[in-house]
């Protein structure tokens, strides 16, 4: 999850940490040329003495360029020498050099566990051409001095650097990236209404990368997903900006869901299908062919990893004179599926009622007919199986380009793999892993 600081002010920082006059010299030498030996008429070797001289010069530098090479910022700084020597041996009154180069300031960033920048600084330098002057048939150059004279650069940008930077407030948009990841993101609107919960549990660095007039700090968090079917969960608690830790792993995105489907979303699914089945008569042995309507649906999670569904049926008997019989018959089960399928089974069937009359047995007997277990369980199967590829559709284009807060998340879903249902208080819950990749970008707040 990367964090985007524009690096115009980091170049305006690194502006002012350098003054326009990077250093000047005067300084008298003694040896500006070293003793030479010379043949006289020819014949005898004579050793000149030294020359002394004075040496003045200044070093200007021009606008500073930043740009990025892997893990160093690098501040390219055109720089101008120029260097007089006078009063060479006494008797030369001054002769002038110019040289030019691009000194780059190559800045490598880190953070200490409070989020406070450290930096340090290192320099080298291409003359175009080096300063010094021809004298005598010797070069006198000037660049070893030019090196002395930068050297002193370095210090100082390692001294105002991290104090500069700590004006970009690096931390403060830390601190509200962290606090903007405590959030409910709506995942599907209706039919059935979706949501994750993000509770930010660590915040990793993993360095920096320089893009364009963008420095982006890669940051990874591990958050806890919490996915709801129905209502929108309230809000997670934020806790305080943890400090740093670095960043490991190969940048996957993987997160476990654990989608639970409300039972209250259950129930029309249930209904609508053991209505779509009572268009036809049902075969009871014993009794003949039934008319039954189902008028509502009742889904309670209990103990032992079971459900109950309790269904409110008006039933007729086609042939005889038994009256209608209305009543309320419960079946229990434990539901069940293999691992990565989401076709769910129900085993273990055990059905209770309750009726107004003596046609009971028969509410009892289209209970514990198959046509209608297999209704119920056909219908949470289709809705655990087509609902779950019809819901990673909705989650893909979803986050594919998402806005929450000021995250803007770009995600992809390469695959996924679902665990054994189970049933609990507030609904069946079907765990889901998905593993893909991500991008998110952090807006800083409009100044």
């Amino acid at each position: 999850m990367p964090i985007e600081v524009d690096t115009n002010s980091l170049a305006r920082l690194v502006e002012s940490a350098l003054p326009r006059q990077l250093w000047a010299i005067e300084q008298h030498s003694d040896r500006c040329i070293a003793p030479q030996g010379v043949k006289v008429f020819g014949r005898k070797l004579k050793v000149t003495p030294p020359i002394s001289c004075t040496i003045r010069g200044a070093v200007t530098r021009g606008a500073i360029r930043l740009r990025g090479a892997g893990q160093d910022i690098v501040a390219d700084i055109p720089v101008a020498a120029r260097i007089g020597a006078y009063d060479v041996g006494g008797i030369l009154k001054g002769k002038t050099a110019t040289g030019s180069a691009v000194v780059h300031a190559r800045i490598r960033l880190a953070f200490k566990p409070d989020w406070s920048p450290a930096a340090t600084v290192s320099l080298d330098h291409d003359w175009v051409n080096a300063p010094g002057i021809d004298f005598l048939g010797k070069r006198i150059s000037f660049t070893e001095k030019a090196d002395e004279r930068l050297a002193p650069v370095i210090r100082r940008l390692e001294q105002t650097l991290p104090q500069e930077l700590r004006r970009m407030n690096v931390r403060a948009q830390v601190d509200a990236l962290w606090r903007q990841g405590f959030t409910v993101i709506e995942l599907n609107r209706q039919r059935p209404p979706v949501w994750m919960r993000l509770t930010p549990q660590r915040l990793h660095y993993g360095g920096y990368e320089f893009q364009g007039q963008k420095l982006r700090l890669n940051l990874g968090l591990d958050a806890l997903t919490e996915t709801f079917v129905g209502t929108r969960p309230a809000d997670p608690a934020i806790s305080p900006l943890p400090a740093v830790s670095p960043l490991e792993g190969d940048g996957r995105l993987r997160f476990h869901v654990p989608v639970v489907a409300d039972y209250r979303e259950l129930e029309p699914v249930i209904l609508r299908a053991l209505q779509k089945r009572a268009r036809e008569p049902f075969v009871l042995p014993g009794i003949g062919e039934v008319d039954a309507t189902f008028e509502k649906v009742e889904v309670y999670g209990t103990r032992a990893n079971r459900i109950v569904v309790g269904v409110m049926i008006v039933a007729s008997q086609r042939s005889g004179n038994v009256s209608k019989t209305q009543g309320r018959i419960w079946l229990s089960a434990r539901p069940s599926n293999d691992a990565n399928s989401a076709l769910v089974r129900f085993e273990d069937l055990a059905i209770t009622g309750d009726t107004n009359g003596v046609g009971g047995d028969m509410l009892l007997a289209l209970g514990q007919n198959s046509a209608v277990s297999n209704a119920i369980a056909g219908s949470l199967t289709q809705n655990f199986s087509r609902d779950l590829n019809d819901l990673l559709g909705k989650v893909r284009h979803a986050i594919e380009n998402k806005e929450a807060g000021r995250f803007v998340i770009r995600a992809r879903i390469d695959r996924f793999s679902t665990g054994r249902i189970a049933a609990y208080g507030q609904g069946l819950y079907l765990p889901v892993d998905i593993e893909g990749t991500a991008l998110v970008n952090f807006r800083p707040a409009p100044r």
